[in-house]
C-alpha cells in the first residue's frame, strides 16, 4: 500500500534527522571526559539525585550518542528512546529548576515528545532488525 510506505519513509526520514542532530550534540559530550560528564550529571540534581553526578553525565552523553546511532539503526529502538525521554526529561527539569524558564526547557520537552510518539509508533519498516 502506497501510504505505508510513505509513512515508513516519513519514519526513516524522522529517525535519521533525529539522529544526525543526536549525533552533533552527543559526540562533543562523550569526548569531553570527566570534568564534562560531572558537569552534565549534576543536571540530576534537579530532579532529587544527589549522587555520582560523574555517572549520570556519561549515561547522559551515551544515551544522546549511542541512542542516536540505535535511533537512526531502527536497533533496540525502544529502549534507546527510553534513555533518550529520561535524559530529555533531566534536561527540561534543570532548565526549569535553574529558571531558564519554558523558552529554554522547551527544546528538550519538544524533543521528548517526538521521542514518546516514536516510541509509540515503532521505527517502522526501514530498519536493521527488531520492532
Amino acid at each position: 500500500m502506497a501510504s505505508d510506505s510513505m509513512r515508513d519513509l516519513g519514519l526513516l526520514f524522522l529517525r535519521l534527522g533525529m539522529g544526525i542532530m543526536y549525533l552533533y550534540h552527543g559526540i562533543p559530550k562523550l569526548m569531553g571526559g570527566t570534568a564534562l560528564w560531572r558537569k552534565l550529571g549534576a543536571a540530576v540534581n534537579y530532579v532529587g539525585i544527589d549522587f555520582a553526578p560523574l555517572t549520570f553525565g556519561l549515561a547522559a552523553a551515551l544515551s544522546e550518542t549511542l541512542g542516536a546511532l540505535l535511533l537512526m539503526l531502527g536497533l533496540f529502538f525502544r529502549p534507546a528512546l527510553l534513555f533518550l525521554i529520561i535524559t530529555m526529561g533531566v534536561a527540561a527539569s534543570m532548565h526549569l529548576g535553574r529558571g531558564d524558564g519554558f523558552q529554554v526547557a522547551s527544546h528538550a520537552i519538544e524533543n521528548a515528545i517526538v521521542f514518546v510518539s516514536l516510541l509509540l509508533i515503532g521505527p517502522g519498516r526501514y530498519r536493521v532488525w527488531g520492532k
